[in-house]
């Protein structure tokens, strides 16, 4: 074993001593513990649920706790927050009645009789296959920790039929599954145009530009080649075909933040990259494009223009994960080449395009109403504050 594995163990293994010993602390009944993407932003479904227990709840209702690598969030008013991994973190975690996230928890989550994990997940609906589905091309060390945070957890959100059937075969899950929509998604029934406004100002883009975002997912190799969007082309046509002054907004997966200065060449191409909260920018967005990413299905609810641009299909679903459609079956509208997405705005139907997406949301029996946020906490208002949780059989044993 290297010094690096060592050190890692002890740690592990001290974290675990720590666990044990604020297990024995009392659980305080109003207090939520969140986080998202393992601390690393502000945002998903964990944002949005917060978002409305400090709108429509008084302060001492609930006690609200975010975990973040980096607690410097001056601008996070009315929760407190806490660095992931520390001392307070294990306690405030150890003590909390309530435990929202929207990825897999670690074994360093060491779940007490009397707590409630909510799973709130990172997608309404997945185009690519995920947990069991995916089995083989995932880490065994990932599939061996999916398996053990579904053993913990007690509640999962979806945003659809058809990710409930997904979550009942793929999951390694067998509870409750909250069907009442993804509180992330609740933003597309709001009224926005303040925060459009706020956004455009912070991003120095006059009020009356129009908003393309390009948002791809990942590749395995982690290249940049397959990025090779044309702008201007591209803003030139959008220009010819819808009017107006078009801005192009470019958001790459975290696992490329790094590099994405690199793709930014041309004028008005603003990188989005280390923009917290994506469903923000598709709420203010008049046309996404994008590719295999789930965020497709949450832009669906607004019934603006998505283009999938794929000029890597056949490889990606060999060389990088299957998907749970065949793209010629999504209402979005998919180009392989630059010639071909130009063509594809050009000859764009908006009512063609509209039926179509009613039909598939339709199809996938879409749970969405923008009130995802509000049912889920009259789920969590009876969680911490119902006398009968025991008869009803919450908060089962999974130590």
């Amino acid at each position: 074993m290297s010094l690096g594995n060592v050190i890692e163990t002890i740690k592990k293994y001290s974290a675990l001593a720590i666990i044990c010993l604020f297990n024995y602390f009392p659980i305080k009944n109003n207090k939520i513990f969140m986080f998202s993407y393992y601390g690393t932003q502000y945002g998903c479904n964990p944002k949005y649920i917060t978002e409305y227990i400090l709108k429509n709840y008084p302060k001492e209702r609930f006690d609200v706790v975010w975990a973040f690598n980096d607690t410097n969030k001056p601008h996070l008013t009315g929760i407190r927050k806490v660095k992931t991994m520390s001392l307070r973190y294990f306690y405030e975690l150890c003590t909390s009645k309530v435990i929202i996230t929207n990825f897999r928890t670690t074994d360093l989550f060491v779940k007490r009789k009397n707590q409630f994990y909510i799973q709130t997940w990172h997608s309404s609906l997945r185009l690519k296959q995920i947990e069991k589905d995916a089995k083989n091309s995932l880490p065994p060390a990932y599939v061996q920790m999916a398996k053990g945070d579904s053993k913990k957890c007690d509640l999962l959100l979806s945003g659809c039929k058809y990710s409930t059937e997904i979550f009942k075969r793929a999951f390694w899950y067998e509870g409750n599954i909250f069907e009442h929509g993804t509180p992330r998604n609740d933003i597309f029934f709001q009224n926005n145009s303040i925060m459009r406004n706020d956004i455009l100002k912070m991003l120095n883009i006059p009020f009356d530009s129009k908003l393309v975002l390009y948002a791809p997912t990942f590749r395995k190799n982690e290249s940049l080649a397959i990025y090779n969007i044309d702008y201007q082309l591209i803003s030139e046509k959008l220009r010819n075909k819808f009017g107006g002054k078009w801005t192009f907004l470019v958001k790459l997966h975290p696992h490329l933040a790094s590099k994405s200065n690199q793709l930014m060449k041309g004028n008005n191409i603003i990188d989005v990259t280390s923009f917290d909260d994506t469903q923000e920018l598709l709420s203010i967005t008049d046309i996404l494009i994008s590719d295999y990413s789930s965020l497709i299905f949450d832009f669906g609810i607004t019934q603006r223009p998505c283009f999938l641009y794929v000029p890597d299909k056949f490889d990606y679903i060999i060389n990088d994960r299957n998907l749970y459609f065949d793209l010629e079956e999504l209402p979005f509208i998919s180009a392989n080449s630059n010639d071909e997405l130009m063509k594809k705005i050009e000859y764009f139907n908006h009512q063609e395009y509209q039926a179509n997406l009613n039909r598939f949301l339709e199809g996938i029996g879409s749970f969405e109403d923008g009130k995802a946020s509000e049912k889920l906490l009259q789920q969590i208002n009876e969680v911490c504050y119902s006398e009968n949780r025991k008869e009803k059989g919450y908060g089962t044993e999974t130590i």
